[in-house]
């Protein structure tokens, strides 16, 4: 699993959804995470923290956010090469089969579709600490 110090950027349009996702990568042990509020706001934080050598290791984004929703935030990281291989998980009400292929497509890491529960949340991150770090 990841350590303690893994560094995270959680985007989410709604306040109280990234409140909600910090509250449990907290109570999974995670203290160094970060937020954005739309694909807008995040892709310059992570362009940034790539640049200076300190990378975010884990995005958790919704899908539906004004400005850039998710879905075109993972495919502007997937086509950055500083960023392409950051995992990246897709948390969104979208569970439509054709969203999810989309996100599968465009690189996603994983998909947990809203509402969740803590334990998804990191059954999801064990699943994607082993993808990523075969």
């Amino acid at each position: 699993m990841y350590g303690p110090e893994t560094k995270f950027l959680v985007v989410d349009d709604f306040a109280t959804m990234r409140k909600i996702i910090k509250k449990v990568l907290s109570e999974l042990g995670y203290k160094n995470v970060e937020e954005a509020d739309d694909g807008k706001t995040a892709l310059p934080l992570l362009k940034s923290a790539a640049g200076n050598g300190t990378p975010f290791q884990v995005v958790i984004s919704d899908w539906n956010m004004p400005g850039m929703a998710g879905i075109d935030l993972l495919k502007a990281c997937r086509a950055d090469g500083q960023l392409k291989g950051v995992p990246f998980m897709m948390v969104t009400a979208e569970s439509e089969q054709q969203n999810i292929i989309e996100a599968a497509k465009a690189g996603v890491s994983d998909y947990v579709v809203k509402p969740f529960k803590a334990q998804t949340l990191k059954t999801k991150l064990e699943n994607i600490y082993k993808k990523h770090a075969a």
